[in-house]
């Protein structure tokens, strides 16, 4: 399985509503449910009226699409990154997935996942 690193870096927030949000970025992700608004975005184009802030996030995304029917794949990943305690923040798109690792743990999670067999490009 080919993961390949995204080269910019990422910020996880809240924010108190969608119009807080540039909806012409070119990368972000928002999850709302009805107890928050959240945002995974480059650090760059943070909104300035975030309600929490979480910056220095680096991540992959698993090239492909994934079929629906693939099982444990997420799960796969986040243990080899577990066991080398690693934690990830994780977000699904409908084609793939992304898991973010803070910067720190960037290089650290290159190695492990590349010892465990997958490539990164």
């Amino acid at each position: 399985m080919e993961l390949k690193k995204l080269d910019c870096d990422l910020t996880v927030c809240k924010v108190g509503a969608i119009t807080d949000i540039d909806l012409n970025s070119n990368f972000f992700f928002i999850g709302k449910t009805d107890e928050e608004i959240s945002l995974v975005c480059l650090t760059d184009n943070t909104p300035p009226h975030t309600t929490e802030r979480n910056d220095g996030w680096k991540g992959f995304r698993i090239q492909g699409i994934l079929d629906f029917s693939l099982i444990g794949i997420l799960s796969k990943l986040s243990k080899v990154l577990a066991e080398n305690k690693i934690g990830i923040f994780a977000v699904s798109t409908y084609n793939t997935d992304y898991i973010l690792v803070k910067q720190e743990n960037f290089q650290k999670a290159i190695d492990v996942l590349m010892r465990a067999g997958y490539d990164i490009a």
